[in-house]
């Protein structure tokens, strides 16, 4: 770990250190986007809120951790990462105190601004979760979590994520409309990386 973000609002996690599984052979994060790695793109949108940027990286891709090694973020090793996103997510909440935003890393359509609406939204209501959706309403990423549910999430375990917080607290879900499809592509297959190079994105 490099550092340890302050918390005046909530902390971007950038979730990745999961293993490309579906790439045969490839990795999602560090795919061209704009003529820079996936990771390192992701991380600079992130940058520019001017919230602290904490990214969970595995032990074994150290092209990944060379994406990014020139920005100032906090880089979390996640020893155990092919257990699951859940271990991800309790590796990062051991870190923080306040708030986190938690965003997938191979979800390139997703952009400064989107981020933006999402802190903007957290400021108006600070206890609320927050969860992106897209055009058509369905539920994706970025998801805030507020300071009070941060244990909750540092007990997570395997891959089942944060959704059983998620239901179990669902009074005080907000969904937050973000543009198009930005809030659901996530890119794990040489397909979809394909697909989406063919937008012209």
């Amino acid at each position: 770990m490099t550092g340890s973000p302050t918390n005046t609002g909530p902390v971007i996690l950038l979730l990745a250190a999961g293993s490309s599984s579906r790439m045969r052979g490839g990795d999602k994060l560090l795919e061209d986007v704009n003529g820079q790695p996936c990771l390192r793109v992701m991380a600079l949108r992130a940058l520019a809120t001017e919230q602290p940027v904490m990214i969970a990286l595995p032990p074994d891709r150290p092209l990944r951790d060379q994406a990014i090694r020139d920005l100032p973020v906090t880089r979390i090793t996640v020893p155990n990462a092919a257990d699951g996103m859940g271990v991800s997510l309790a590796t990062a909440a051991a870190h923080v105190t306040g708030p986190l935003m938690v965003v997938p890393a191979d979800m390139p359509a997703l952009t400064h601004a989107d981020f933006e609406t999402m802190l903007t939204a957290h400021k108006a209501d600070p206890l609320a979760i927050l969860r992106g959706t897209d055009h058509m309403n369905t539920a994706g990423h970025p998801v805030v979590f507020p300071s009070d549910l941060i244990g909750s999430l540092g007990n997570l375990t395997g891959d089942t994520g944060a959704k059983d917080i998620i239901k179990s607290n669902k009074s005080r879900l907000q969904m937050i409309a973000l543009p198009d499809d930005h809030a659901t592509l996530d890119l794990d297959t040489p397909e979809s990386w394909q697909d989406y190079r063919a937008r012209g994105v």
